[in-house]
């Protein structure tokens, strides 16, 4: 239950930190939640690791396919050197997704005696 309630907090309070605060206020929010929630590290990093990875990887489709996928084609050409806005919206997630979960895992290290 601990784990569920993790991961629900984690993903809205990013969202909401991230409307008035840099991109970066994710590990904040993460750190913050896994030391604030005890867990078992591995259990914190997962936490972090899915809210932000559906977090970002939602709202970022979202953001896309408000225009079609236009821009994401051609941010995909620059970054990835090929036409894949999926590619990109994947490594978007992980991105923030890795952020969120090496924060959580050193929040719940906090925790530990």
């Amino acid at each position: 239950m601990k784990f569920l309630i993790s991961i629900v907090l984690i993903a809205l309070l990013s969202a909401a930190a991230c409307l008035y605060l840099p991109w970066w206020s994710i590990a904040i929010v993460a750190f913050i939640v896994a030391a604030a929630i005890p867990q078992k590290p591995l259990l914190s990093f997962a936490a972090g690791f899915i809210a932000l990875f559906l977090l970002w990887g939602a709202l970022s489709w979202y953001i896309s396919s408000n225009n079609n996928h236009i821009l994401a084609h051609k941010v995909s050409l620059l970054i990835l050197k090929m036409d894949s806005p999926e590619l990109l919206m994947l490594a978007t997630a992980l991105i923030g997704a890795l952020v969120a979960g090496f924060a959580a895992l050193s929040g719940s290290f906090v925790r530990k005696p």
